[in-house]
């Protein structure tokens, strides 16, 4: 499942992290890519554990908390720290697709990467380039958001970025292991909470259905969790 989540940072928040992102250490983007993925990575990063991706990791960890369209789709079980990443220069990265199992720099902690998460930070004006290129069952998916607006989409996806002719791409990335392995079944979940949603807004969370509904979910969720 493929998924546009609006407005998970304000345009507040999105000035401000891009003014402590200005004074931050970046580093060679390959630091952080498997042996595949350095071949066709070209980036830069902030440095993995540093002061300031720590500080806006956690930022967009309290963001993704509120997010309740971001919780319904992914239903989080782990989520890797926030990266940040910046593409400029014709800056690009190859096709390829991320690592199973991400290892959580200084933690004795492990993240099977089932979603992949990118959230914009730059207005898609200020540079050219730098789409986010999906393939799936339905052919390619190309992905270029407003400032604060993040996509999720499956982390076993063959994806790329497109070179960054003019400007800027800065962006947040990373990886959630979800209680619904199977991509399939929490989309079918999705589905089904956004039903649940929309009954309780039309007749009321105390109406017959909405509550059947409702433990129809939750028992799916049992019977799918992995926790």
């Amino acid at each position: 499942m493929l998924l546009v989540i609006p407005q998970v940072l304000s345009a507040q928040a999105v000035a401000h992290f891009r003014q402590r992102l200005e004074v931050a250490d970046w580093v060679d983007g390959s630091t952080t890519a498997g042996e595949q993925s350095k071949l066709v990575k070209n980036n830069a990063q902030v440095a993995e554990g540093s002061p300031i991706a720590v500080e806006l990791g956690d930022l967009v960890l309290d963001a993704l908390g509120a997010a309740h369209l971001f919780v319904s789709a992914a239903l989080p079980l782990k989520t890797f720290p926030p990266l940040f990443n910046r593409y400029a220069g014709g800056q690009s990265f190859g096709a390829h697709v991320d690592n199973a199992i991400r290892a959580v720099r200084g933690r004795p902690v492990r993240v099977r990467t089932d979603i992949s998460c990118t959230l914009f930070l730059s207005d898609p004006n200020d540079y050219d380039g730098g789409e986010l290129i999906i393939e799936g069952a339905f052919g390619s998916q190309e992905v270029k958001l407003d400032a604060g607006d993040m996509v999720l989409y499956p982390a076993s996806s063959l994806h790329r970025v497109t070179p960054v002719t003019r400007g800027t791409r800065i962006a947040s990335f990373f990886w959630v292991q979800s209680m619904i392995r199977d991509d399939g079944a929490r989309a079918v979940l999705f589905d089904l909470d956004q039903a649940i949603q929309a009954h309780a807004r039309a007749h009321g969370i105390d109406h017959a259905l909405t509550l059947q509904l409702t433990n129809v979910y939750h028992n799916l969720i049992r019977l799918h969790a992995d926790t």
